[in-house]
């Protein structure tokens, strides 16, 4: 990745401007950090005597709202089925992101991630279909199919130069239809039932989301009126609610207000009109007007990624996080590891992913339907390969909705998300350390 000049960075509008993809990757790899030691945390309380005190934190409950308007909700609940909704908010804006400017745009560039991430997402389920076929548990296929761009991102920004930009981003469009992936997953098989009355005023909200798009409207509250009654929406109609935040972010949008022509051209006759002499300074209406009119060159898209993407990664994660990974294992035996549900899900993440997204990807180069990344060598791929098999925050958020009325179960897949998840970042992290740097590649 190019370092940002010195001169440049200290800028406020650069990085808004100029380089998002800069600001995602610094994001992502601090927030990977936060996320393992909230998760490691969690483990440690789950398992020691702090376990009761941990169990009634996230279990009790919180009011929202005063009077007859007051709402009430666990901690899990509210983390789940409210915060995580703005989680897939960023996930729906990062998608159309990527969709109009990004590593999406074109066919060409998509097809190879998305080639790599049905395998990494087909055999995984497979093995875990496999292994619990014809118990009540199959209906956890959906747990190892996800991969956790935070923690991913955050193993790439240790190896630097081993890994080329190119594979690099390779992984960020892969880990981005794994989301959409999952979002279907999700959207498909984890609902309660479909209630076509309360689908259908979703559908109506839905349009007005794409008119709002159209008209270009780019005030927050329209969109958080209109977030907040599709929820409720979605929630009476079957459909799982937090879908709600990525219809939401595709509907925001993707382009500034004003050409760049526009704004420099408004820019340049302002400045003209300004004093110039030596020892004049501009005065602070002066520089708001520049900055307001430098920030219209900015989208509402990426407004709201500017906003909401720290909040996502170094809150709404941990959160999930602390509230998700606190497993107790104190009663479970080695054995217990061998039964389906956590086999399933471990191979399934470190087996199936790198199984699935090397030979999907194999086979696309080979058959020329798409070019290696950039940089990218077989054992690089193969390294990204086992590394995507961090499934983590998605794959917990998914056995949280596969196994509802199974704590058994729930408890067993996560156990298996997390050995998984583990052992997936490690052997990944040692074969592309093991690969020379990039630059000499």
């Amino acid at each position: 990745m190019t370092k940002t000049p010195d001169h440049l960075s200290r800028v406020p509008l650069f990085g808004r401007v100029v380089a998002p993809l800069q600001r995602f990757f610094a994001h992502e790899a601090a927030g990977g950090a936060l996320l393992f030691m909230t998760a490691l945390l969690a483990m440690v309380a789950a398992n020691s005597e702090l376990s009761d005190a941990y169990q009634r934190l996230v279990h009790s409950t919180i009011a929202l709202g005063f009077g007859a308007t007051e709402l009430r909700f666990e901690v899990a609940t509210f983390v789940n089925d409210g915060l995580m909704t703005i989680f897939f908010f960023v996930v729906g804006l990062e998608v159309k992101r990527e969709l109009v400017s990004g590593e999406l745009r074109t066919v060409q560039r998509a097809l190879l991630p998305a080639v790599a991430a049905a395998g990494g997402m087909l055999v995984p389920a497979a093995i875990y279909g496999l292994l619990n076929a014809g118990s009540p548990a199959v209906v956890g296929w959906g747990v190892p199919v996800a991969t956790d761009i935070a923690f991913v991102i955050g193993c790439l920004a240790i190896l630097g130069k081993r890994v080329s930009q190119g594979l690099a981003v390779f992984v960020v469009a892969l880990a981005i239809f794994d989301d959409i992936g999952g979002i279907l997953v999700i959207a498909l098989r984890y609902g309660t039932g479909l209630h076509l009355n309360a689908l259908a005023v979703a559908a109506g909200l839905v349009i007005v989301l794409a008119l709002l798009n159209r008209w270009r409207v780019v005030h927050w509250a329209a969109y958080a009126v209109c977030g907040g009654a599709l929820w409720v929406a979605l929630h009476h109609g079957g459909v799982h609610a937090t879908l709600a935040g990525v219809v939401l972010g595709l509907a925001v949008p993707a382009n500034a207000r004003r050409s760049a022509a526009d704004v420099l051209r408004e820019l340049r006759d302002y400045l003209r009109e300004l004093p110039c002499e030596s020892d004049s300074q501009l005065r602070g209406g002066e520089l708001a007007h520049i900055e307001d009119r430098l920030e219209d060159l900015q989208s509402p898209l990426e407004r709201f990624v500017e906003a909401l993407h720290p909040l996502q990664v170094y809150f709404i994660m941990p959160l999930f996080a602390f509230v998700n990974a606190g497993v107790d294992v104190r009663g479970l035996s080695p054995a217990s590891l061998l039964e389906a549900v956590p086999l399933g899900v471990a191979l399934g993440l470190f087996a199936g992913k790198q199984l699935g997204i090397f030979s999907a990807t194999f086979v696309a180069v080979k058959l020329k339907l798409a070019p290696m990344p950039t940089g990218g060598t077989w054992w690089g791929v193969y390294g990204v390969s086992v590394l995507a098999g961090i499934g983590f925050t998605v794959a917990l958020f998914i056995a949280d909705l596969a196994f509802v009325s199974a704590p058994n179960h729930l408890a067993l897949a996560k156990v298996g998300i997390l050995v998984g998840s583990l052992v997936s970042g490690v052997v990944g992290f040692i074969v592309l350390r093991l690969q020379r740097p990039a630059s000499s590649a």
